[in-house]
């Protein structure tokens, strides 16, 4: 029997574009998009003509199949319409993060060679250098904003003014295996690398969503995280949204206030963002006390959820909390879902529906292979190796980095863990931030979720510096919770705590009012590093004292 006409249809039909048209014609009067700065309301019909506009504007232009078409947007409706219409031409969408140094942007625009830059206004001064510096200059240049383009560039209004909101015209069909999108990694170990989407992954990662929340049509997110990384996009933003024909709210800038106050206001169910937004959240509730029965769930991402914060916003926002885990590379690969909170809170959970994730050995030479795991005994300390069908498996122009990482249909993350007998994961740090004192591997997060638990600490980072007598010490950075907090305080809190070992406890501490983050809510622990070295010749850490050692 051949497959022949399964295939035509499978391959060709569905992928993402394809899908959100068919909601368009299914659900053409349902509201789908909310701005609730500009209080404007999209229906799927009306998106997918504005959409439609800056297709057709790009066709008119001349970008056809493969181009890419890279901008840098905050959360807002063109940051959607971006993400629809290059897909709709065959073209490539990448958005990247707004925030961005314009070197780190320059390595985004040399790599890709996009044929249209998109950016914010408010990045004018930043996507300027950027173009100065960059190797090539995109032949379409538009500026999103109300302000005055600069010379050579269009404001985004004037370029799709007037364009058919019909269906552009195209001389290809769509397959499942095009590269749609082309994201970039959010710098938490150093330069953004580019990670091809295809239409397969697009479509998977919309069903994982909607198979996991699970969502429908009937369903409002919001997500309070920017949209250019994969838990932005993809964990309940306009990917799967769209592809469900729920409806997506924007908060464009992440206020918790003005976040609750949406989530009254339009009827929200389920809310998106890192463990340290839902803190904030809690907070803001105990105050403002909000109108939260439309909750369905709240989704997070970015961090292992601790479990004292877990119960807390158990008791404040929702009980229904789902934590996720993954790379902008494989999208979320494990799940924790709420008839498993609080229990398993700080894990990672485990694998998800259509994906298999493993704990291997680490050694100095070579990466372990697929059956080489560590014992599910969590103690052993083992790489975190995932296969999934969310991945291209691939980076774009970066073979050395691709090498490193993907090997025999894996992705080798770098992250380490433990795991138990039944594989929920337990993440213990990255390789490249593990600490060495004494001969004994210090994981930095195992440190920080102890150092978490202590009432006057907001949040805290630790890495290591160079030690004569240890080979590395462990520095702490505190941001408080209260500024009452003191050394002295953090040490005995230490010695008490069951989780530290001795060599375990920080030998440094300094407070700061904030430590370095990536827009996703991840700690940058290379900064980190960055910054104890700095900070250790200028003699602002201070030493690990009790009161009466002073």
């Amino acid at each position: 029997m051949s497959n022949k006409m399964f295939r035509e249809v499978f391959e060709h039909d569905f992928t993402y574009v394809e899908g959100f048209k068919r909601v368009v014609r299914r659900l053409p009067n349902k509201e789908a998009l909310v701005d609730p700065v500009a209080e404007k309301t999209w229906t799927y019909r009306q998106l997918n003509e504005d959409a439609n506009r800056f297709a057709n504007a790009l066709n008119a232009s001349g970008i056809r199949k493969g181009d890419v078409v890279l901008f840098q947007l905050p959360n807002c409706p063109e940051f959607v319409f971006s993400y629809l219409a290059p897909q709709k031409i065959g073209a490539v969408t990448s958005p990247a993060n707004p925030g961005f140094a314009p070197g780190e942007s320059v390595i985004c625009l040399n790599s890709s060679k996009p044929r249209v830059y998109v950016y914010d206004e408010k990045i004018k001064e930043n996507a300027l250098k950027t173009l100065a510096e960059a190797e090539e200059t995109p032949e379409i240049i538009i500026m999103v904003g109300e302000g005055e383009a600069p010379e050579g560039h269009i404001r985004y209004d004037n370029y799709v003014e007037n364009q058919s909101t019909e269906e552009p015209e195209t001389d290809f069909r769509p397959h499942m295996y095009d590269e749609v999108m082309r994201l970039y990694t959010s710098g938490t170990t150093g330069k953004p690398k580019g990670v091809p989407l295809l239409n397969a992954n697009e479509v998977l990662s919309a069903h994982d969503v909607m198979m996991h929340f699970p969502m429908n049509s009937t369903d409002v997110s919001m997500n309070t995280t920017p949209w250019f990384h994969r838990g932005g996009l993809h964990s309940g933003g306009p990917c799967p949204t769209f592809f469900a024909g729920g409806k997506v709210v924007i908060m464009k800038a992440f206020q918790p206030q003005l976040a609750l106050k949406y989530v009254q206001k339009y009827g929200v169910t389920f809310l998106i963002g890192a463990p340290s937004i839902m803190k904030m959240l809690v907070r803001q509730q105990e105050r403002f006390g909000a109108d939260l029965s439309s909750l369905k769930g709240i989704v997070t991402m970015g961090a292992p959820f601790e479990r004292t914060d877990c119960i807390r916003v158990q008791e404040v926002l929702t009980p229904n909390i789902f934590n996720g885990y993954g790379t902008s590379e494989t999208f979320w690969n494990t799940f924790l879902r709420p008839y498993e909170l609080p229990e398993m809170a700080g894990t990672a959970g485990r694998a998800c529906t259509d994906d298999d994730v493993r704990v291997v050995r680490v050694y100095e030479d070579r990466s372990a292979e697929p059956d080489d795991m560590v014992a599910m005994d969590e103690i052993e300390v083992g790489e975190v190796i995932i296969r999934t069908p969310k991945s291209s498996y691939c980076y774009h122009n970066n073979p050395e980095e691709e090498a490193n990482k993907f090997k025999n249909g894996w992705m080798y993350t770098g992250d380490l863990a433990t795991w138990d007998k039944q594989q929920f994961i337990t993440i213990a740090g990255r390789k490249d931030d593990m600490i060495i004192s004494s001969g004994e591997n210090i994981y930095p997060a195992i440190v920080e979720e102890a150092l978490n638990l202590h009432p006057k600490v907001h949040q805290s980072a630790v890495t290591g510096v160079p030690d004569n007598v240890r080979g590395e010490a462990v520095v702490a950075y505190i941001v408080p919770e209260d500024d009452s907090l003191t050394v002295s305080e953090m040490v005995e809190f230490c010695i008490e705590s069951d989780l530290l070992s001795v060599y375990k406890r920080p030998r440094y501490y300094r407070f700061v009012k904030e430590i370095p983050m990536t827009a996703t809510g991840k700690l940058q622990h290379y900064l980190v590093k960055e910054m104890a070295l700095s900070d250790m010749e200028l003699g602002l850490l201070k030493l690990a004292m009790k009161k009466e050692d002073k």
